[in-house]
């Protein structure tokens, strides 16, 4: 399994997790974050490995098409680039202002 798909989709499971059914929930969770292969999810619900594949399958296709609509994940990415953009150009402009500083740490922590 590809670091990147893995990543990619822990990321779109962390924003659109709550649109999913549990089930939904259950196996990309037990899938990409607690790294169980479809054998031991099968084996947990007593199904077949190809019904836990296509399951899984289906709902990275979900979890894609709700990104692709949504944007939450790549908004979020690029809000963090732009923020760390200005707060390099503020410390190296403005290091003596504390003010703008602080701001952009609560921004950041918002966004965290």
């Amino acid at each position: 399994m590809e670091i990147e798909k893995t990543n990619r989709m822990n990321a779109l499971f962390e924003f659109y997790s709550t649109l999913l059914t549990e089930k939904q929930m259950n196996y990309m969770e037990m899938y990409y974050a607690d790294d169980f292969s479809l054998g031991e999810i099968a084996e947990e619900y007593d199904i077949s490995r190809q019904a836990v594949y296509d399951n899984i399958k289906r709902t990275e296709k979900i979890l894609e098409e709700y990104e692709k609509k949504l944007h939450l994940f790549s908004d979020y990415v690029v809000r963090g680039e732009l923020l760390e953009t200005l707060k390099n150009y503020v410390n190296e402009t403005y290091p003596k202002d504390t003010t703008i500083a602080h701001y952009i740490e609560q921004i950041q922590e918002v966004e965290e």
